[in-house]
């Protein structure tokens, strides 16, 4: 695209060089630079994109978008009052605004993002609105599976994933949008057909500092859908949390608010749960009838999850008796309470639950499968909110029978620091230390009974472990795949039956 044409999408301060080229790409790292790019220099916490203009421009690039002035003369310079916005309205414009040609859904809150997006996907594909996925676990662009760099990447990647999904053939997108997204403008120009609200509780304060600070990032997602200029898009918000009921009340005057939850006002709500170890059933009332559902997920918050998706499948024009029947074979979402599978006498699952509140729902569900014990084996990350850290013990220590303390991501902090930080949350129970994070989950596996569940917290789906200068190869799945094969087990001899039913043997 010509330079001078991509450049009437944003309000250049003080342009300096020639506009006269073709733009072959828009980058903002400078290690992705090629012959012709834009590159744009955002500034960061830890290094700002000025730092590394010279290198972008040794690598090919033909233009600079920058906050600051005069800092070449080498290539085209245009000065900006905001880098951030200037690459996401230069990327929509780039690749000629492809969010408004699919249906796009953005999930946000704190907890049930991952899960939510992989049952509307599951349900888009089933009626034939093939969709692709940008989340925590991965990106999906028709049949490629990509690895997920962040749970919402920067707003040149998600402009050129929309426009890759919609060249694969998508008709719709349903999105993870995070708080650090929504903070950083990763989705401007993004416009929705429908943004969901899961709930919000305590996380992320080292970046917000406040929870109304929080709150109001994740409601801008849904008061940016005022401002669409193509879409007019709906919200789909959980009523049974006291901030999505407050995001609720706050837009119902200005577009449409869907509903879901168990309370008697939520327009998808769900009544009579019943759930096991094959999965969970549910009544479900919306537009105005009654259905059974029926899906291989387990837990009250997958209840919650699952409304989120059929609310929004219908709000896309999706039947609610189609949704309904494509989540029976629902697919397991990665790290989200997924069962190990081993011939023991006990149970282990893998959960990414990483919050005081996300353990509090996980545990609850273990404890309906009526276990003989629970034993959790959690820690927390480093250079993250240290508020939480006594929080999540002590939602352990409410609903777990035994509680092993070990690593998550310690990054730079020291690991025995952050387990200090922890264990003052615990009351009841007096919990095994053991840092090493391996060590810890075959230490839970060696000491498991009959009938208990082990529930191994905080990592999920993540498959490496991040230390101050490195970073390791670590999936909680796999180390107690291999810890459940190496353990072996005594076999109990047959029960003894009564003297009455056994058969008598005659000479």
């Amino acid at each position: 695209m010509n330079l001078q044409v991509l450049l009437k999408a944003i309000q250049p301060v003080k342009i300096s060089g020639s506009l006269d080229r073709d733009i072959t790409a828009i980058c903002y790292d400078s290690r992705k630079v090629v012959e012709g790019a834009l590159f744009v220099a955002l500034p960061g916490e830890k290094a700002d994109g000025t730092e590394f203009i010279d290198s972008a421009i040794d690598r090919g690039a033909a233009a600079i978008v920058s906050e600051k002035p005069g800092l070449t003369t080498r290539a085209a310079a245009i000065e900006v009052l905001n880098a951030r916005h200037a690459v996401a309205d230069l990327s929509a414009a780039y690749f000629r605004h492809p969010s408004q040609k699919i249906k796009v859904v953005g999930v946000t809150g704190t907890n049930g993002k991952t899960t939510t997006t992989f049952l509307i996907k599951h349900i888009l594909d089933t009626d034939f609105l093939r969709c692709g996925l940008i989340g925590t676990v991965r990106y999906v662009v028709g049949e490629r599976e990509l690895p997920a760099t962040r749970t919402t990447p920067e707003s040149a990647d998600v402009h050129e994933l929309l426009w890759q999904m919609r060249s694969a053939g998508c008709k719709s997108c349903a999105m993870e949008v995070s708080s650090h997204a929504l903070a950083l403008d990763r989705v401007r120009g993004v416009e929705f057909d429908a943004s969901v609200f899961t709930n919000l509780t305590q996380d992320h304060l080292d970046f917000h500092r406040t929870m109304d600070a929080y709150f109001e990032t994740k409601a801008s997602l849904f008061t940016g859908l005022r401002d669409q200029k193509k879409k007019k898009g709906r919200a789909i918000i959980n009523s049974d949390d006291r901030h999505g009921e407050k995001l609720a009340d706050r837009l119902s005057r200005d577009m449409e608010v869907i509903t879901f939850g168990v309370g008697r006002d939520a327009q998808f709500r769900a009544g009579d749960v019943k759930m096991d170890f094959g999965g969970t059933t549910f009544q479900l009332t919306a537009v105005g009838k009654n259905y059974l559902v029926r899906m291989p997920l387990i837990g009250m918050f997958n209840v919650y999850n699952s409304l989120a998706a059929i609310a929004t499948a219908h709000a896309l024009g999706v039947s609610v008796r189609k949704a309904v029947q494509s989540l029976a074979v629902a697919p397991a979402v990665p790290g989200r309470l997924q069962a190990i599978v081993a011939q023991k006498p006990f149970r282990v699952f893998v959960d990414y639950a990483h919050s005081d509140d996300a353990l509090t729902n996980v545990l609850r569900t273990l404890r309906e499968l009526n276990p003989a014990r629970i034993i959790v084996v959690f820690g927390c990350g480093g250079n993250r909110d240290r508020a939480k850290r006594p929080k999540m013990a002590a939602a352990v220590d409410a609903l777990a029978d035994h509680a092993i303390v070990t690593s998550d991501n310690p990054r730079k902090e020291d690991p025995i620091a952050i387990i200090e930080d922890i264990k003052p949350g615990f009351r009841r129970l007096r919990p095994d230390c053991v840092p090493d994070r391996k060590e810890a989950i075959y230490h839970a596996i060696a000491m498991a009974q009959p009938r208990d569940i082990i529930l191994l917290a905080g990592k999920g789906h993540e498959t490496y472990q991040e230390f101050a200068d490195y970073t390791v190869p670590f999936d909680d799945a796999a180390i107690a795949a291999s810890a459940l094969s190496s353990r072996s087990e005594i076999e109990p001899p047959p029960p003894r039956l009564p003297r009455e039913n056994r058969e008598e043997r005659r000479p």
